[in-house]
């Protein structure tokens, strides 16, 4: 499981320039579209890249913002598509309804209510739909993505570091039940 120092948290995504003095457009991930640039510095995926960040306006659900080391448009085009990150020590407790971010899920075990372990949480994506968990196998195979539903999450125990899901059929290669004697 990855440590919590380590842990990062997406607070947006770099969409395309705005203007010719390299303002950036964000796609916030934050409740708060303004959040975006709430919690200091942010950086790339792979910690390459680090960005003084300073929210500027918005434009429709888009927050312009400043990244520190970006004068000009051709310099913030080259960053459509990155991901900007804080590392999840430096957001506040998340609230009562659900008590974790998504980063927090990451290196969960995945367990059925029988403790039938089902693998690993490696990931929670969210392509329009609602998200989605992609657990690692725990016999190594493909990686399977799931709804992030009540249906199918049970309980989320990140104290005990691990999930309880209960998987449609067929979701893992046997289906979605209990194996006999789990």
């Amino acid at each position: 499981m990855v440590e919590a120092s380590q842990r990062k948290v997406c607070l947006g995504v770099v969409v395309g320039a705005h203007g010719v003095r390299g303002l950036v457009r964000v796609k916030p991930f934050t409740e708060a579209p303004e959040g975006v640039a709430a919690y200091g510095p942010v950086e790339t995926a792979d910690g390459a890249r680090h960005f003084a960040i300073e929210a500027k306006g918005m434009v429709k659900e888009l927050v312009l913002c400043r990244l520190g080391g970006i004068d000009d448009r051709d310099a913030a085009e080259v960053l459509r598509g990155t991901e900007l990150y804080v590392p999840r020590d430096r957001l506040p407790p998340a609230g009562d309804d659900e008590g974790w971010y998504h980063a927090d899920l990451v290196g969960l075990r995945a367990v059925g209510v029988g403790d039938h372990d089902y693998g690993t949480v490696a990931g929670v994506h969210n392509f329009g739909a609602g998200d989605l968990l992609e657990i690692a196998p725990a016999d190594g195979g493909a990686t399977v993505l799931m709804g992030f539903t009540e249906a199918n999450v049970l309980q989320v125990d990140i104290a005990g570091g691990r999930i309880v899901i209960d998987p449609p059929l067929g979701t893992f290669d046997g289906g979605g039940e209990e194996p006999d004697g789990a």
